[in-house]
């Protein structure tokens, strides 16, 4: 409510987000993925399996720029990759929301599944708090600022490091220092299951945990 250029994608569950946005999550900010060109069916499928999870659990949920999904759905066109009934959908869901926020602005999309077997409401509420902590990173240009600010001069070498690998080891590309600074945000700040995150994931104590989350709450718009 208190910030209009971040769209919330509530879907029944996590099969029906999953066709909406793996492919878009291949392209942004998966591990060991190529950045300029989209995977076909195939080569996500594969990707998936890679992984180690199912195209249910590839995320719980997906947070993206919309200049980033203008980029992807630019490449599909480009390479004639097939989109999915999903993925048409958000392409006008993109075009409209870029009619509601026109550039030089941008806005952001979060998604979060619906309650189901996999899905309990403390789950879901740590994933929609872990991808509005996102959005806000993505539109408020401010808060952004702060976070990358705290990430470079706060945590240290070493803590950025096990974040990384911490990061690497859940799918995202550590070579993408955006990607980290966000996360490493969203995780310490925004998700309150232990499920997801706890200090020791990222090698930290609960003392410094607090301290970094402290430094980063200093700007942040909660």
């Amino acid at each position: 409510a208190e910030n209009p250029r971040v769209f919330v994608f509530d879907f029944p569950d996590l099969d029906a987000q999953a066709a909406m946005f793996n492919r878009v999550a291949a392209l942004v900010e998966k591990v060991g993925l190529p950045r300029d060109r989209l995977l076909d069916d195939t080569a996500l499928a594969a990707a998936i399996a890679r992984s180690g999870d199912t195209a249910a659990t590839y995320y719980y949920g997906h947070n993206y720029r919309g200049r980033d999904l203008e980029r992807f759905f630019a490449l599909a066109d480009r390479d004639r990759i097939t989109l999915n009934p999903a993925e048409q959908r958000l392409r006008q869901e993109v075009e409209r929301l870029r009619r509601i926020v026109p550039p030089p602005a941008d806005f952001a999309i979060i998604s979060v599944p619906g309650l189901e077997s996999r899905v309990d409401p403390t789950m879901r509420r740590a994933i929609l708090n872990h991808e509005i902590g996102h959005g806000h990173f993505f539109t408020n240009p401010d808060f952004a600022e702060h976070v990358a600010k705290v990430w470079r001069e706060v945590f240290t070498e070493q803590e950025r490091a096990t974040f990384r690998a911490f990061l690497e080891r859940e799918g995202y590309d550590p070579a993408l220092e955006e990607v980290m600074m966000n996360e490493a945000m969203a995780y310490l700040v925004f998700t309150p299951d232990a499920r997801f995150f706890t200090p020791m994931h990222a090698g930290l104590t609960e003392a410094r945990a607090e301290q970094l989350r402290a430094a980063l709450r200093a700007r942040a718009p909660i």
